[in-house]
């Protein structure tokens, strides 16, 4: 028991009670709550136990101060922590069939069982269960549902109904059941969802790069080499020629300046030919 109501504190304050941050913990850990059993509540928030304040059908409560409180009537109870503000509401009935659910998070695929009571400690027969009025199951003996695995489309409203004795068909009131998706799992799904973001952005900027690289057009083979360097081609013979890279280009950019050597090795003379290349 005691392992139960430390899962529920655990779950709260995970964030299950979300924007909520006073909250009731319910010993035993069924709601709704009914008086036949020995139900204490207990307050939890920030701030101390001397900030709390207990409400029973929107009045003022019990003895202020305390953050536990044994029930024995029948109500709504809710409680204040000045600096964490109102709990969400726990009913506590004394009807005579009660349909109860563990009041803890109920995370999709666990295991939930459902259990119809009534105030004559299992009296009750032919015992059904519905689902947004939709008969589920009907037990000529059994008092309990279990629900496994528990998914999303379990979220509703649940009663039951059953045969008591000297009073006939009976109806519980309505319970609403809320499956909350495992935070685990959403976490997985989330980092899936991002690792396949960064899969395609990546494979379609790659696929851009290689558009654009097939759509650069072939270098020019007339422009002078990068680095302001021109050939000076040596007239060594007619089927060959040298590239020498230390020659810079001539002031006047638009000048291409070409020496060519005899025959016999040495230069031309003044008059022998010398042009420019334009």
């Amino acid at each position: 028991m005691a392992g139960k109501v430390a899962l529920l504190l655990w779950a709260q304050t995970l964030g299950f009670a979300s924007t909520q941050t006073t909250w009731i913990i319910v010993e035993p850990p069924w709601m709704p709550a009914v008086l036949w059993d020995r139900v204490t509540l207990t307050c939890q928030g920030s701030g101390t136990s001397s900030a709390t304040t207990w409400y029973k059908n929107g009045r003022c409560w019990g003895q202020q101060g305390h953050d536990r409180l044994t029930v024995t009537e029948n109500g709504t109870y809710e409680c204040n922590r000045t600096s964490t503000g109102l709990s969400l509401p726990v009913r506590v009935l004394d009807d005579w069939l009660v349909l109860q659910v563990p009041a803890w998070p109920l995370l999709e695929g666990d295991t939930v069982t459902l259990r119809c009571r009534d105030r004559q400690n299992n009296l009750v027969t032919w015992v059904s269960f519905y689902h947004e009025e939709k008969q589920l199951v009907e037990l000529r003996n059994g008092t309990e549902l279990t629900l496994f695995p528990l998914q999303l489309h379990h979220s509703g409203r649940f009663r039951c109904r059953g045969w008591l004795k000297d009073r006939e068909w009976v109806v519980s009131a309505p319970v609403i059941v809320t499956v909350h998706v495992a935070a685990g799992v959403g976490g997985a799904v989330l980092f899936l969802l991002l690792l396949v973001g960064v899969i395609v952005a990546w494979h379609r900027w790659h696929c851009v790069a290689a558009r654009k690289q097939q759509e650069r057009p072939p270098p020019d083979p007339t422009a002078p080499p990068k680095g302001g360097k021109v050939p000076y081609i040596h007239g060594v013979s007619s089927k060959q020629a040298r590239w020498s890279p230390d020659v810079t280009v001539p002031q006047d950019p638009q000048e291409t300046y070409v020496e060519l050597w005899g025959s016999h090795g040495r230069p031309w003379e003044p008059g022998d030919i010398y042009g420019n290349v334009l």
